[in-house]
Parts: structure tokens; sequence; C-alpha cells
């Protein structure tokens, strides 16, 4: 029968309008799915038009109307596409679907009990057990089972565009009870015409759900109900149900049935996600887009991956497509149009050698369990975050990071004493231009990562990267040679003899690399209130990523600028004279102190080996330096300079190339268990998670080897012979998460807490309780008086 030929059958028989409001309105309604219902259910005057245009656009609307106290909106849109076929216009893909959806429901009027169109079964359903009788206490599983005419489908729970999900009420006996939800089979990706993607099921599916028998049942036998809708779709859809019955025993023992069956379909559950160890998977969100990166080894096995999401009844989202794939690693990027506040989406995780594939495997990804911030007026909690950030900035010239390098500008103040206060202030001002610059680049950088869906965080952007740790030892050993007399930083004469020209233009330089430099030094501390401030605008837009960046470095830059706008208290500094020679040495000492800190770090990241090559580099850059000052003099034979810089270049090359480019890079991270003492452990998730099941109370101390500002709380508080008694005390199991080499799992956890990176202390009680956070800054008495509350927690409950 053609489709012409159908719709004017249908349109002749009685009662038409009366069937489709008593059998179709309180179908979409119960299941509350608006994708097909703008079909029938638009205006009359666009159904009515047969306009091409205006049919596209009713297609694509996916909303449902208010519930129309007739349908001869259905009937009329439905004439309206028959007339625009009938004039031999051609179709947009999608009017075929709707088409096929129009002439579906109304095929369906006449016969719809049994489930029958043009004399074919279209569905069969079933209810199978995996056991022959009901044991009491023992647990069982019955399945849904609908074969399909070939070529028809179901849908799954989440259908995508179009469909209903099969639904299954269950009626049963006193003394059984479900266990969970339906579990879905891995559903099949549909691609239909008209950009429209479904999920669902071909030929034949088994939802299965558990269930728990009474340990005590009086009956012989027991009857199980249930009520089952679904929708089958080919190129018509019908709505279809049936109520189904199984009678089974009780008795004392049992024996497996369906055996074959319920294998099966248990291979093609998706399993849940696997620990960090195997795959990772992180949320991001860039303006009107989510993105996931998903991480793991067994990703490379499989040419076909595919993320299928479950959307929330409120989302509005595109199709997922992937944005990047290389090994181990896939990234998918998801249009959201609304809600605007929605930051990831649960869904499966399918991998197959090809798509849809017999072999497919699905791990489930949950929703985050990170808590949303509290809510206050989103201008006032940017206001006040900002407000922190500056105090973090100020309090940040305080850290020992920073402090070798703020000797330098206060050595820089003293020599200025007694001149011009222009020229103090210009000073100040190019050292305050250098913070601002370089925070001003790390944020747009950071920025940049955070829009291509990596992790952004504060101080591991950089010093969890050796080579910008060896880098920066580099730069350090410079100016201690420097300030040694080793030789002297000049400039080029072009630049000498131009903008530089004269040596107040000079001196601003300088001040403006020292105010860089004190920045880079400042990074890998996490000073008090920075934190908290950091960790509220890694979450916000660019916009406030960028201002809590600049108002940090105006908090940092604020005590120069009072202090050269005020030249009156330079008074009270020293007068300038002889002394200042060797206070300049000292100060290259200090500098010195600072490079053994940095190849301590070295040392932690790639272990003993690292240290040494990256040692023998620096000692041929101290040679360089020496042969700088010894040869390249203003004064000395050109051809005894061009010697002297060709050797320095050839020196600097081989050595890059054979100590670092092949030895250092050689070497391996260095095991973290090495770094531990005491009665630390190492962190892993499992280990956490393993002594809470025991409800052992357990502090974690997220640490690195380049924070000074942990190795100063370590030291002076919690290797406090105090505070470790009162640890032991408590039965507190302490274990130490080592961050030096950026691992991702820790990454992931400083993000869970809203930190943006180290130091972090955790205490957790080993019950229900909220995990206690500690500032950055420890005291004996802050981490006592937390230890204390265990004991309160445990008397009180």
């Amino acid at each position: 029968m053609s489709d012409d030929a159908l719709f004017i059958e249908v349109m002749c028989r009685p009662l038409v309008l009366a069937r489709l409001r008593n059998v179709l309105w309180p179908f979409y309604r119960s299941h509350r799915r608006d994708r097909l219902g703008s079909i029938f259910f638009e205006d009359n005057r666009k159904a009515e038009s047969g306009d091409a245009e205006q049919y596209e656009n009713v297609a694509h609307t996916g909303k449902m109307q208010q519930p129309p106290s007739h349908f001869s909106g259905a009937l009329a849109h439905c004439r309206g596409v028959v007339r625009m076929l009938g004039s031999r216009m051609k179709p947009a893909p999608g009017s075929v679907f709707r088409l096929a959806i129009c002439l579906s429901i109304l095929g369906f009027l006449g016969r719809a009990e049994a489930q029958v169109y043009q004399g074919k079964e279209l569905v069969k359903a079933e209810l199978l057990a995996d056991t022959n009788a009901i044991v009491p206490g023992k647990n069982f599983t019955v399945g849904l089972l609908l074969r399909m005419a070939p070529g028809w489908h179901t849908y799954w729970k989440a259908p995508g565009d179009a469909g209903l999900p099969t639904e299954l009420k269950w009626n049963l006996p006193p003394g059984l009870r479900t266990i969970g939800g339906l579990q879905w089979p891995i559903p099949l990706k549909t691609n239909d015409p008209g950009d429209i993607q479904t999920y669902g099921y071909e030929d034949e599916v088994f939802l299965t759900q558990e269930i728990r028998p009474g340990a005590k049942i009086d009956d012989s036998r027991l009857t199980l109900s249930a009520e089952a809708n679904w929708l089958v779709c080919e190129k018509i859809c019908i709505p279809g149900s049936a109520n189904l019955q199984m009678e089974l025993p009780v008795s004392t023992t049992s024996a497996s049935a369906n055996a074959e069956l319920f294998a099966r379909y248990r291979q093609l559950l998706a399993q849940n996600w696997p620990d960090s160890k195997t795959a990772t998977a992180n949320w991001s969100r860039a303006n009107s887009e989510l993105r996931l990166k998903v991480t793991s080894a067994t990703l490379s096995k499989y040419p076909a991956v595919d993320f299928y999401p479950i959307p929330p009844e409120n989302a509005i989202i595109g199709h997922p497509q992937i944005g990047a794939r290389a090994p181990g690693e896939v990234s998918f990027r998801i249009p959201v149009e609304s809600p605007k506040t929605l930051s990831a989406i649960p869904g499966l995780l399918v991998f197959a050698e090809r798509p849809n594939g017999t072999d497919r495997a699905a791990w489930e990804l949950e929703l985050p369990t990170v808590a949303p911030p509290r809510v206050l007026g989103h201008a006032r909690r940017v206001i006040s975050f900002l407000f922190f950030g500056f105090i973090g900035g100020f309090i940040l010239n305080l850290m020992p990071c920073v402090l070798p390098v703020i000797s330098l500008k206060i050595f820089g103040f003293i020599q200025q004493a007694g001149q011009s206060r222009q020229k103090i202030l210009r000073s100040g001002v190019a050292f305050a231009a250098g913070i601002f610059a370089w925070f001003t680049a790390l944020a747009l950088v950071l920025i940049g990562l955070k829009i291509a869906g990596r992790d952004v965080t504060w101080g591991g952007f950089q010093f969890t990267n050796p080579y910008f740790v060896l880098l920066l030892s580099v730069i350090v050993l410079v100016f201690a040679l420097n300030l040694f007399g080793v030789f002297e930083i000049a400039l080029p004469q072009r630049l000498s003899r131009g903008l530089l020209a004269s040596s107040e233009r000079k001196d601003d330089l300088g001040s403006f690399f020292q105010g860089m430099f004190a920045t880079v030094l400042a990074t890998p501390c996490t000073a008090p209130f920075l934190g908290t401030a950091l960790g509220f605008a890694f979450t916000q837009s660019p916009a406030v990523i960028l201002s809590m960046f600049l108002v940090i470095a105006a908090g940092m830059s604020a005590p120069y600028l009072l202090l050269c706008a005020q030249p009156a208290w330079l008074r009270f500094l020293p007068q300038p004279g002889r002394w200042m020679l060797r206070l300049k040495e000292v100060m290259g000492f200090l500098l010195l102190a600072t490079l053994l800190f940095l190849l301590y770090v070295l040392g932690a990241q790639r272990g003993v080996a690292g240290l040494i090559w990256a040692s023998c580099f620096l000692l041929i850059v101290s040679v360089v330096c020496w042969m700088k000052g010894a040869f390249l003099t203003p004064g000395a034979p050109a051809k005894t300079r061009l010697i002297a810089a060709i050797t320095m270049s050839i020196l600097l090359v081989l050595s890059g190339v054979y100590f670092i480019d092949k030895q250092f890079r050689a070497t391996r991270y260095a095991a973290k268990e090495v770094r531990l003492q005491g009665d630390w452990q190492a962190f892993t998730p499992e280990r956490l998670q393993a002594e809470l099941n025991q409800h052992h109370p357990v502090f974690v101390d997220f640490t690195a080897a380049w924070c000074l500002t942990c190795k100063f709380n370590e030291q002076s508080v919690l290797e406090n012979p105090v505070v470790r008694a009162a640890f032991q005390r408590h039965g507190v199991t302490k274990m130490k998460a080592d961050w030096t080499n950026g691992d991702p799992q820790i990454t992931k956890l400083l993000q869970q807490f809203r930190r943006p990176g180290v130091p972090l202390y955790v205490l957790y009680s080993g019950r229900s309780d909220k995990p206690i956070v500690f500032p950055e800054l420890l005291t004996k008495g802050i981490v006592l008086e937390k230890l204390e509350t265990l004991s309160a927690s445990v008397v009180a409950k």
C-alpha cells in the first residue's frame, strides 16, 4: 500500500480523532517526552500552509506544546505533509522521518492492542527468570525479553533525538522487592536522515531486574506480574504494551534457568568505571560546550571509541563528537544549549573494533561527586574572592620562595637612598610592571589550556616539569655568578645606544626583570587566602581568571609601590658605602642557597642520576660565565673575543646535547616511596579507601619537593614530637600525596577540594563526617585542635 493510499484509507475511518486523543496523548504525557510531540501538536496554520520551509522548522522544534483539547492539528499537519509530497517538492531529510511518524500514528489506530502492522507481529514480549524456583532470602534475576520483527527496533533508556525508552512496572507479591533499576545492555547507535541520532536495539533485547525475596515465604507458588510499555520503530513508530505474568514455585533449593541467555546479555552490560590507574575522566566547560577527556591505555586497543550521553531531563545537548584522539587518550566535545550551569553528563564510554560491533564493551561514567560551591550573588562572590587574591598576593612577599629576590630589591632600595623621588618611583613601577607582565602571561597560558580541555593548576603548571626547574636553576646560577663579580651582564651595543642609552633606563630594565624573576619563584608557593581565591577562579570564565591574576599581581607589588611613593621612608635605611660590595656578595650566596633548593627538587623528580647530569651541565654554564668575564671584555682584542665566543657556544651546545638531551632525558622519575620518612605512607586512592572502609582516621599531606611552604610546615609542625605523638594517640594513618611530578590522580583530588596547588592538608575521620581541611600555613595548635575533634566526634556518636 502506498503512503498516499494509507493516508486516505485512515482518514476515512471514523473515530480517528477520538483514538488519537485517548491513546496517544496519555502515552506521551506519562513518559514526559516531547521530541515527537511537536509533529502532532504544532499550530494548525503552520501545518495547513503546506510550505516545506515551515514544515522543516516544525520538525526540528523538539518541544511539546500544551495538551490540546482535540487532535485536529495532528491530522492537519499530516495532510500538509502529504500535500507537500504530492506537489513533487523534494522533502528535506528530516521530512521523510516526520512523514513516517505521521503515517505510523494513523496506521496504528486500527489495531494498536495487537501490535500488528500489515499482518506482521512486531514485538513479542516475555518474562524469564534465571532460576527454576524462588528460595527465601536468595536473590534472583528476572528479565523482559523483547523480540522485534526484522528491521524494527526499540530504544535505550536515553534514546537520543527521538524515541521513548522501554518501561517495566512491577506488581510483585508481598515479600518480594526489586533491587536497583533495570539493567540495560549497551545499545546500538543509529544516525537517521535529518541529523537524527538515536540509541536502541534491533531484533532482540533483554532487560534484567534483580529481585530479593523475604527470608520467609508462606505460599508454595508466587506469581510475578509486570506491565511493559515500549515504542517500536522501523520507517514508522508504534507504541506497544503488554501485561505479563510469570509463576515460580517456592523451594529450599533451586537450579539455574535460561543460563545461556542471561550469560550472553550480562556480557553486554556496561561495567563500572575502572580505578584511576586504568582510566581517568576529566570534564571542563568552554562557553556553550562541554569537553570530556578520557585517558586510558585500554582505549589504544580499540579503533572505535564513542560516548553515549544520559542527559538530565532539563538538559538540551547536541551530539557528542570526538575532538582529539591519541594513543591512550580521547577527547569529546558536547554542545550544550541549556542549562548554562551543566558541568558534566553521565553516560557510557563505548569501545569496540568497529562502530556497533558485537564485541562492544562500555564503562559507565557517573557524575563527579564534587559538591557545588555555596550560592551567593555571583558578582558579590567574585568581588570577595578577588579581595582574597589581593591579600594572598601581598602575603606572597613573605613566603620563603621569593625571599632571595626580594632581598635583591631591598638592596636596590639601599642603593637608591638619597636619589631623586622620580627615579625611585620609576624603579618601583618597573619592578611592579615585571610582576604584572609575568602574571598576565601566566594567566593567558592557563586560560588557553583550560579552553583546550587541560587541567589548570597554580604551581604545578611549571614546577612539575623538571626542564623548567633546570632552566630556572641556570638562571639563578648566572645571577649568583654575576653578583660575585665573575662577569657582568652587558646588553647588546645597539640596544645600549638606542632606547637604553641612559643609565636610568638600564636600571629600570633591571628592576623589570627582578619583578618577573620574583614572580617566577613565587609560583610554587600557595599563600594563605591565595589557594581559596585561585581555586574559585579556575572554575570561572576567562575574564575572572585574568582579573584574579591581575589583583594577585597588584597585591604582590603594592608594598614596593607604596615604598617608592614615600621616598622619605628610605631615610631609615643605611647610607650607601663600601659595605654594599660585601652585601652584594652575600646576596649571591642567598641565590646559591636557592640553587641548592632547585637541585634538591631535580633530585626528587629524576633521582640521583638526573641530579648528577644536571649538575654537570651547570658546571659548564659556570665555565662559560667565567670565560665571558675573562675574555669577552670591552678591552680584549677582537680575535680573542671571537675565539672565546665560539668556544663558549661549542661548550654550551655540546654539553646541552650530551648532559641534558641524552643523559638527563634518559633518567626516570624518582619513586615516591624513596622520599617517605618515619611512619608516613605513600598516598593512593585505593589505600585511602581501604583505610576508610575500616573506619580508620587518615591525615593526607598534599605536598611537593619544590613547595617550600610544604617543607616549612612539615619540619616545624608535622614532625614536631608533640604532634607526632598526638597522631599516634588518636590512631591516625598518615599519608603523603606527592605532587612533585604532577600526579594526575592527585591533581583530580586537589580540584575536588577546589585548590589550585599545594600545600593541602585533609583529615578524614574514618566515618561519614566531611573531611576537615586545614589552612595552608600550619601551627601546632591548629593541628592538635583538629585532632581533638576526632575524640569529640566519637563521644558524640
